[in-house]
């Protein structure tokens, strides 16, 4: 692990990061006799890192999520509960990841105090290596799979987060809220000026776009996560990370924003935008969502991104994947809401978080966890992202497969195999001086 010098106020250096674990090695296991605490002497601003299993939890969903999404059946294929699952699962598991990346940048850099000094170059070191790690992870496997693999977006997220490393809760959530307001806007401005022969011109001369289909004008703008408006999501976790989770008067309050946001957001565009408002984009922009008239998917995952070029109106939608502020407010409320929930469950019921464990042991390696999914598909012959898929049964298994691995590996190894690998790179961080 690498040695980095302790932040003020008694804290411990956090576990490695990324789309990785929270808790610590010794909490590995849930529940676990001697779990220790973030500080190794009295600390009572923070909570104890034991109580951040509900993080790990939170990311496991979000990772069964991305399977129902790239494995599981077709939006139009589904109905009763089944549409309701699908539906939340678009859009909404690929954002809770997001937050969740901006919770686990706050954990390298320091969770509730900022690190300052040494030990603050060391972890803006740790955070750039893992972002051109993730980019370069993302770049190998959109040659394969396309532009809907995050990892490059998220290596672009992790360069943008480094200036707000040492912000508090408050100006973090201010900067989250502004960029919600604004940056929808400004991408369907940019995306209208953008034209076919710039965006040609611009990709010719861009190393990455002639590896894969997913270059640098894909990460920050055009892509299926473009870091102009998917920022929002990461700062707003960024900023959860700097409160108390375990205290009960912030998770009241946190549940009241979450819940407001999403009832907020979604209910105005509603009202402004009519009964298609909610439909979902992942299906190429074709399907409905709950409550509409129809599930009418066509087309496939992988063609629905938005992509600002829509007419001004659809501004006023917020449906999954559709990039406008209304979406983006009403998805961080969502994933607040899954966040806080998550960490209550975990913190209040301890025979749940017993029963819990292989699936809070899938949070703690989302890395390798995500990327296994893709490896599988293509090594079973799995078939994705075709709307014709109508049987639940292969998500299924993909999840189960997910919870064994992650159990069994877990016993062994402090980190999952690419957590692993993700952390020995980022080991000559400690030469920064």
């Amino acid at each position: 692990m690498t040695s980095i010098q302790p932040p003020p106020q008694g804290a411990t250096a956090p576990p490695d990061h990324g789309l990785g674990r929270t808790a610590t090695s010794s909490d590995r296991v849930p529940g676990q006799p001697g779990t220790p605490t973030e500080s190794a002497g009295p600390a009572p601003r923070g909570p104890s890192t034991g109580r951040l299993v509900g993080v790990d939890l939170a990311r496991a969903l979000a990772v069964f999520g991305m399977y129902i999404v790239h494995i599981g059946p077709a939006l139009s294929a589904t109905s009763g509960a089944g549409t309701w699952v699908r539906y939340l699962a678009d859009g909404h598991s690929s954002v809770l990841f997001a937050t969740l990346a901006g919770f686990s940048l706050m954990l390298i850099a320091g969770r509730r105090e900022p690190k300052t000094g040494l030990a603050g170059r060391q972890a803006q070191a740790r955070i750039a290596i893992r972002a051109v790690v993730l980019l370069a992870l993302g770049t190998v496997l959109a040659m394969e799979y396309g532009g809907v693999i995050i990892l490059g977006f998220y290596g672009v997220y992790f360069l943008l987060a480094l200036p707000l490393l040492r912000l508090s809760a408050r100006t973090l959530a201010i900067i989250a809220a502004a960029l919600a307001v604004t940056t929808p806007q400004l991408a369907f401005f940019l995306n209208t000026q953008l034209s076919e022969s710039l965006t040609r011109t611009i990709n010719a001369y861009d190393p990455l776009r002639s590896l894969s289909e997913v270059g640098l004008l894909d990460l920050l703008l055009t892509g299926f996560y473009p870091a102009l408006t998917w920022m929002s999501f990461v700062v707003a976790g960024m900023a959860l990370a700097r409160l108390d989770l375990s205290a009960v008067f912030v998770q009241w309050r946190l549940a009241a924003l979450g819940a407001a946001l999403t009832v907020g957001a979604y209910g105005l565009s509603l009202l402004l935008a009519g009964k298609d408002a909610l439909r979902s984009m992942a299906e190429g922009g074709k399907s409905s969502g709950p409550g509409s008239s129809g599930w009418s998917g066509e087309g496939s995952f992988g063609e629905g991104s938005f992509e600002g070029k829509h007419a001004g109106p659809e501004l006023l939608s917020a449906g999954p994947h559709s990039g406008t502020t209304f979406d983006i407010i009403g998805s961080v409320g969502v994933a607040i809401l899954v966040i806080v929930g998550a960490t209550v469950l975990m913190d209040r019921l301890p025979r749940l978080r017993r029963l819990a464990k292989p699936v809070i042991a899938v949070g703690t390696m989302s890395l390798t966890a995500y990327v296994g999914h893709f490896l599988a598909q293509s090594l079973l012959s799995v078939p994705g992202g075709e709307s014709d898929r109508t049987s639940w049964l292969p998500v299924l298994l993909f999840i189960l497969g997910a919870i064994v691995f992650a159990a069994v590996w877990s016993r062994f190894f402090r980190r999952g195999p690419l957590e692993h690998l993700l952390n020995v790179a980022t080991k000559p961080a400690r030469y920064v001086r």
